[in-house]
């Protein structure tokens, strides 16, 4: 995702109740923005406590990790390599994963500019086995599991108000997305029907949840794309320089995408800059009024489509030379 370690300016509501749970005397928890990816498609931030340092796998527990590749044919050297772990699936809970991650990968597939390019993908399912089925606090709070990657609901119970933050131990999935040749982009699945999910350098999804994976979708607008996050949560005016995103602008005419305004966009809208954009409510625009990168189960628009497939051709050597395979 893109990540926003966004300074705050005044204490909110949430860090003013983290603070008062700190012992007498004691230093308050870092914190941290993340996304919060809701069941009707909105996304927001929630201002969440860091991670305390987080714990390695043992390199013989890594070992035994088997990998295999769902998808594609080719050299890691010319292909964007995708690599799904596990958290939360025991050894009898391994076809109920390898479902979920197909599941996930087909609906990835089946989105432009993925469905156009998905020839140049190679997907790696690696297999990651907990002591326990499940994730912590599902169904209800203070409900532990063992699992390998501790993965949890309301962010490993690190944040009382976001119920819905499913998040992970992001060093131990990295380093079972490491038994992969390549990792260009790691997804976490939890063993969860539950909705839920999260942005970060590891996306997070509920592996039985129909709608979870259009988490993922989004995610890799940012990681591969570059692209910015058009919904306009938690800050007011913004007042600073020129975005660096392709998919926002300070400008209200819109000049930086002279060549598409007033054209049809994949996600339905007409591309003309609309106020609200990168977390504020005012002073940036977005190019139309809700693409995937504002709300989930909608289209990349023409400016993020394109943005995504420059980035497929910069990663992807023989994109330069050769169209996609039809």
């Amino acid at each position: 995702m893109h990540r926003s370690r966004l300074l705050l300016p005044a204490l909110t509501v949430t860090a003013l109740a983290l603070f008062a749970q700190s012992p007498v005397g004691g230093a308050a928890p870092a914190m941290e923005w993340r996304e919060v990816f809701n069941e009707d498609g909105s996304i927001t931030q929630a201002l969440s406590p860091k991670a305390p340092a987080e714990k390695t796998t043992g390199f013989k527990t890594l070992a035994t990790a088997e990998v295999s590749k769902i998808w594609g044919t080719r050299d890691s050297a010319d292909a964007f390599d995708l690599v799904f772990v596990g958290d939360g699936y025991t050894a009898a809970d391994l076809d109920t994963y390898s479902a979920n991650v197909q599941s996930k990968w087909d609906e990835l597939s089946s989105v432009e500019p993925f469905k156009e390019y998905k020839d140049y993908f190679n997907v790696w399912q690696v297999n990651v086995i907990s002591n326990e089925s499940g994730v912590d606090h599902d169904p209800t709070k203070d409900l532990f599991k063992d699992t390998a990657l501790d993965m949890g609901f309301w962010c490993q119970g690190r944040d009382p108000n976001t119920e819905r933050l499913l998040c992970v131990n992001e060093t131990k999935a990295k380093e079972y997305a490491a038994a992969a040749p390549q990792a260009d982009q790691v997804i976490a699945l939890g063993n969860t029907s539950k909705y839920g999910g999260a942005g970060g350098s590891v996306a997070t999804a509920a592996g039985s949840n129909a709608q979870a994976g259009q988490i993922a979708i989004h995610e890799l607008g940012h990681s591969i794309g570059g692209l910015a996050d058009e919904y306009d949560y938690p800050y007011a005016a913004y007042t600073g320089a020129e975005p660096r995103e392709i998919n926002v602008t300070k400008d209200p005419t819109g000049a930086k995408w002279g060549e598409y305004l007033g054209q049809p966009s994949p996600d339905g809208g007409v591309i003309a800059p609309v106020e609200g954009a990168r977390y504020y409510k005012t002073g940036l625009y977005r190019p139309t009024s809700n693409s995937i990168m504002r709300t989930l189960g909608k289209q990349f628009n023409s400016i993020g489509r394109d943005a995504m497939v420059k980035a497929f051709k910069a990663k992807i050597p023989s994109l330069t030379a050769a169209p996609p395979a039809n």
